[in-house]
């Protein structure tokens, strides 16, 4: 990774930008402390959203243990 001046990125910008097209990456640095790197671009993929009204997974079954507590159950629980 080459470091570079912010005085090079300003003069240099479409140099440095078709560099990076190829793969390469750049820190810019301002005097000795490095502020920013430049580096490609990486598109996040685009999901596909549901339509309203649209499910989004398929429908799941509550399973007979999340019924609800019997009397019993409740005052085991305190409740």
């Amino acid at each position: 990774m080459q470091v570079i001046s912010t005085h090079e990125a300003e003069s240099n910008l479409t140099h440095f930008l078709v560099s990076v097209e190829a793969g390469e990456e750049f820190v810019i640095a301002r005097g000795l402390k490095p502020v920013a790197r430049l580096v490609p671009f990486v598109a996040k993929p685009v999901g596909v959203r549901p339509k309203v009204g649209e499910l989004a997974s398929p429908p799941f079954d509550v399973s007979a243990a999340l019924a609800p507590m019997t009397p019993e159950e409740l005052k085991r629980w305190g409740l």
